[in-house]
């Protein structure tokens, strides 16, 4: 099981909110999720993080938290700041 499978479950057992509205918010909990895990292991914090990107700590916890209408060019922005590139594909 994947670290973010990992996290999910654990949540949707102690959060009986996040379990109910999980399905409808997976896309933008999951992209907040990748880039929380790119970040920790590219070793920074968020504040560290916030200062590559030209932003605030609490704008880089929004992402990773709730990730809701997040910009294309702003996951570009911080992945570059990550020394990462951006992948995406219509299935």
């Amino acid at each position: 099981m994947s670290d973010l499978h990992k996290y999910v479950e654990s949540r949707k057992k102690k959060d009986p909110e996040f379990a109910e509205s999980y399905e409808s918010g997976y896309k933008e909990f999951k992209i907040g999720v990748v880039l929380r895990e790119a970040r920790r292991k590219s070793g920074l914090t968020q504040e560290e993080l916030a200062r590559r990107v030209r932003t605030t700590k609490s704008a880089i916890s929004r992402i990773e938290n709730h990730a809701e209408d997040i910009k294309l060019s702003t996951i570009e922005r911080v992945a570059e700041a990550l020394g990462k590139k951006i992948v995406v594909e219509i299935n």
